[in-house]
């Protein structure tokens, strides 16, 4: 299964609540957080919700 990287660059503070318990779920807390996962839809349309503060890759 392929993998994706997925890095917070922006700042939760500001971010309505949904959006902190979508990067929270993801593992994410901080600025400059990687996380690796398995690509699949739930993991897509987490990321999709929050597009705006990570930055994703394919390992």
């Amino acid at each position: 299964m392929a993998k994706v990287r997925i890095t917070l660059v922006k700042s939760l503070i500001g971010c309505k609540p949904f959006q902190k318990k979508t990067a929270s779920s993801l593992g994410l807390s901080k600025i400059g957080d990687k996380i690796e996962h398995d690509a699949g839809p739930v993991v897509e349309g987490k990321v999709k919700q929050i597009s705006h503060l990570v930055k994703v890759e394919n390992v």
